[in-house]
C-alpha cells in the first residue's frame, strides 16, 4: 500500500527543483515538502522569501523534518558525491539528475549503491508524461505487433535513450552507434521565460544517430539543441513501426484481428478551454478508449509537472512495496548509452559499440 501522504525533502534550488515546490503547493493532500537544502545561507534566505518554504543548510537539518525520502536536484557534476553521502546515511533518495559524467563514475556509483544497500529511484519523467505514456500504452497493448524500429526527434541524450529502450523493449542489449552532428541557423521564438519576438537568429546543433541493437531492432535518433525544447517552429516527431502497425506522431495505424486496416488519432482531453471554467488535463483517448488518464486530474499542472508528480507518487509506492519504477540500473544504462552517443558524435560516421557493464550482468 502506498503511504497516504508523501513527505519529502528537497536538495537543490535550480529550475528543475522549483517543479517540486509547485507540485507540493498544487497537491497539498498528496505531497508535503518538509524543507529545502541550500548550502549558502544568503541564497537560502532569498529562496525562502521567494517561494515561502523552509530552507536549511545541511542534510542533518533537512532530516529533522522527518521526510520519507529526499529529492536530489543538483548539477550533474556534483550529483555522485551527494548520492554517496546520502547512501552512507541510509536515506532513501529520488535523484533528479543523471548520476554521473563518465562510465567510471557510473560504475563507482553502482558499487557504492550495492555496498550500502541504497534505496534509490531516478526521476526520469518522460515515459510517464501524458503523450509518451499514451504512446507506450498503444505499444504494450499490442496494436503494432512486434515493434522493430523507432524514429525519435524530441528528447536529448539519456531522456531519448530511455524512451528508445522502453518503446523497443531493448532491455540491456548492446548496440552499434554511428552518426554525425550538424549545425543550422534558426530564429529564437521562446525560452524558459516565455515568448521571444526579437527575431534573433542563432546557430543550433542537430544530432542524427543510428542505434542498431543486437536483437535487430533499430532506433533513429534526431535532436536539435536547444531549439527543440523551446520553439514554436521546431517541434517533436515520433514514428514507431511494428509488424502490424505504426505510430506516426498523433496518428495510429494498425490491423484488427481480421487484418482490417484502421487509422485513428490520439485525442487529448483538457478541461478549461473554450469557456469551460476549470483548467486541467484529463487524459488521452484513441477512439473510444482512454490510453492515458491523468492521476492528478483536477490539479493545474502542465505535462512535465504531471510526470514529476507521478515520479513522486511512485517513489512512495517504491518505499512501501519495493517495486522499482525507474531504477538506478535503468538510469545507469540510459546514461551509459548517452555517453557512447556523445563519443559517436565526436567521431562522425564511425561505429561505436557498447559493451555489457557491471550493472547489467
Amino acid at each position: 500500500m502506498r503511504m497516504s501522504k508523501i513527505k519529502f525533502g528537497l536538495i537543490g534550488s535550480g529550475w528543475r527543483a522549483e517543479f517540486y515546490i509547485r507540485i507540493a503547493k498544487a497537491l497539498p493532500e498528496r505531497f508535503e515538502l518538509t524543507g529545502v537544502l541550500i548550502r549558502s545561507r544568503e541564497k537560502g534566505e532569498a529562496f525562502a522569501r521567494k517561494f515561502g518554504v523552509n530552507v536549511v543548510q545541511s542534510l542533518d537539518e533537512l532530516m529533522k523534518g522527518e521526510p520519507d525520502f529526499v529529492v536530489l536536484s543538483v548539477k550533474r557534476g556534483i550529483v555522485t558525491d551527494y548520492l554517496i553521502d546520502i547512501f552512507k546515511k541510509r536515506i532513501p533518495v529520488l535523484c533528479e539528475t543523471p548520476p554521473g559524467e563518465t562510465v567510471e563514475a557510473l560504475e563507482e556509483l553502482w558499487e557504492q549503491a550495492n555496498q550500502y544497500n541504497a534505496r534509490i529511484q531516478i526521476a526520469e519523467q518522460y515515459f510517464v508524461q501524458p503523450l509518451y505514456a499514451a504512446w507506450l500504452k498503444v505499444i504494450r497493448d499490442g496494436k503494432l505487433g512486434e515493434v522493430s524500429n523507432i524514429n525519435l526527434s524530441s528528447l536529448h541524450g539519456y531522456h531519448g535513450v530511455s524512451i528508445i529502450r522502453k518503446f523497443l523493449d531493448a532491455g540491456y542489449e548492446n548496440c552499434m552507434i554511428y552518426g554525425k552532428r550538424f549545425s543550422f541557423e534558426v530564429t529564437e521564438t521562446y525560452g524558459r521565460e516565455g515568448m521571444d519576438l526579437d527575431g534573433k537568429i542563432f546557430s543550433c546543433t542537430r544530432d542524427r544517430l543510428t542505434l542498431e541493437f543486437d536483437h535487430g531492432k533499430v532506433a533513429f535518433f534526431d535532436f536539435s539543441d536547444p531549439a527543440q525544447y523551446h520553439s514554436f517552429i521546431r517541434t517533436r516527431q515520433l514514428t514507431v513501426q511494428g509488424v502490424r502497425g505504426e505510430i506516426d506522431d498523433l496518428t495510429v495505424r494498425y490491423l484488427t484481428s481480421d487484418n482490417v486496416p484502421v487509422t485513428q488519432e490520439l485525442n487529448r482531453i483538457d478541461l478549461g478551454k473554450y469557456n469551460n471554467q476549470e483548467w486541467s488535463h484529463n487524459g488521452i483517448m484513441l477512439g473510444e478508449e482512454f490510453v492515458y488518464r491523468n492521476p492528478f486530474a483536477n490539479a493545474r499542472l502542465n505535462d512535465d509537472e504531471i510526470a514529476v508528480s507521478t515520479c513522486l507518487d511512485r517513489m512512495g509506492e517504491y518505499l512501501a512495496t519495493g517495486t522499482d519504477f525507474y531504477s538506478l540500473k535503468e538510469a545507469l544504462q540510459d546514461t551509459y548509452i548517452s555517453l557512447m552517443m556523445d563519443t559517436a558524435l565526436k567521431n562522425p560516421n564511425q561505429e561505436v559499440r557498447t559493451s555489457t557493464r557491471i550493472w547489467a550482468k
